[in-house]
């Protein structure tokens, strides 16, 4: 049910309470604006931080933003919801804040529950984030097995632009671990599937990548 339904339907259910008596119809109608909030307060943190990585300027109502769905969504029962946006505190954590200790547990949880319930996009950006903070501490084995998931969940669901990303982020481990040539090959890669779909954000990534390496 799309935002416009819900609110149409919270109305309905007011008029049920208002005129027909009826004293569960508050109840359901809190619930209904409850979904709407947490939809737009998940999109609006999105937009947020797609300002952040065009700026590097922190907004303070990013996190509050993501914190709320996450919170609605539990109260709703809405495990995906909640899922994805405790993805995205977690994301917050790693990515505007550079603080990894705070970031992995929220990741964790966010995986666990996606998992739980075959959400594979979502655990597949919660295990890329782990497997990102893996590399960061120097843990290249875990980093390589959870990057490697998380592009098999991609490959899976047809996310192929989040296919590119991670081979990038593979071709960095690979590196690491000396194996230069290898890594070259996964830039390549990362290169024809980035074209094929229209990702030029990634494309830049990878431009990046094959200059440092």
């Amino acid at each position: 049910m799309g935002a416009d339904d819900r609110i149409e339907q919270a109305r309905l259910l007011y008029e049920q309470a208002v005129f027909g008596g009826d004293t569960d119809a508050v109840t359901a109608a809190e619930r209904e604006l409850d979904a709407v909030e947490a939809d737009l307060a998940l999109s609006r943190g999105r937009v947020v931080h797609a300002w952040f990585l065009q700026s590097g300027h922190e907004n303070p109502e990013e996190l509050s933003l993501f914190e709320r769905a996450a919170d609605l969504y539990r109260r709703l029962g809405n495990v995906s919801g909640e899922a994805e946006a405790l993805f995205w505190i977690g994301a917050f954590h790693q990515v505007v804040r550079s603080d990894d200790a705070a970031a992995i547990p929220v990741l964790e949880q966010s995986c666990q529950k996606a998992m739980g319930i075959g959400d594979s996009l979502t655990a597949s950006y919660a295990l890329r984030h782990l497997g990102i903070a893996d590399q960061r501490a120097g843990h290249l084995k875990s980093a390589r097995e959870r990057l490697e998931e998380s592009t098999r969940l991609r490959r899976e669901v047809g996310f192929l632009p989040g296919v590119a990303a991670n081979l990038v982020g593979l071709a960095y481990v690979t590196a690491e671990e000396g194996r230069r040539d290898e890594a070259l090959g996964l830039l390549d890669e990362a290169r024809s599937i980035a074209e094929a779909a229209g990702a030029y954000g990634i494309l830049r990534h990878v431009q990046e990548a094959q200059a440092r390496l």
